[in-house]
């Protein structure tokens, strides 16, 4: 790309920290909590994110993910900035207790997609293009990304060999992964 600086950014994905669980025949609420063992985890987390001298902090807007990266924005001087598209995966699957079930046949044809949904490929090209976003943003800079668990194995599908539903399913709460971009 012409005229494009010849620095990339680096961005920190977070996953969020444990939230409370959702509830079986409601949707996905984007204003559940933390727990307090999240909230702790969060807090314990700050110094570590704030050590990486982040330029900025950016969140997916639900609750559990901007609560995570938060203690880390006021340990650096920064305010969280939240963006739609650093969103969950929209599966189309209400909380159920088989989650897994399904969701390892999605990883396994990432091109299904359930009524309302988002497949997983499209969930990796809306992840791929939200980082392009932040890092042309940011150039030369560091980044925090507070996002979910499906976001960020999928974007790290996206480059990444290897990343599969059981990465994705084990993924710890919270996980931090530490990207150059671009790739």
């Amino acid at each position: 790309m012409a005229g494009r600086s010849s620095l990339s950014c680096e961005v920190v994905l977070v996953r969020h920290a444990e939230s409370v669980p959702p509830s079986p025949g409601r949707p996905d609420d984007p204003e559940r909590p933390l727990t307090t063992a999240g909230s702790a985890a969060a807090e314990l987390l700050a110094r570590e994110l704030a050590a990486m001298e982040p330029t900025a902090v950016v969140s997916s807007p639900y609750r559990r993910a901007v609560a995570t990266v938060v203690p880390a924005a006021t340990a650096s001087g920064l305010e969280v900035t939240t963006r739609w598209e650093l969103r969950e995966w929209d599966s189309g699957l209400e909380p159920t207790p088989d989650y897994a079930v399904h969701y390892e046949r999605s990883w396994a044809d990432p091109d299904f997609a359930r009524p309302g949904g988002e497949s997983l490929r499209q969930l990796t090209a809306r992840a791929m293009a939200a980082v392009d976003r932040l890092a042309e943003e940011h150039d030369g800079g560091v980044v925090l990304v507070g996002s979910h668990g499906t976001f960020v194995s999928r974007l790290l599908a996206g480059v990444e060999p290897g990343i599969d539903w059981p990465f994705s399913r084990d993924m710890p709460m919270p996980a931090v992964h530490r990207l150059r971009w671009p790739r």
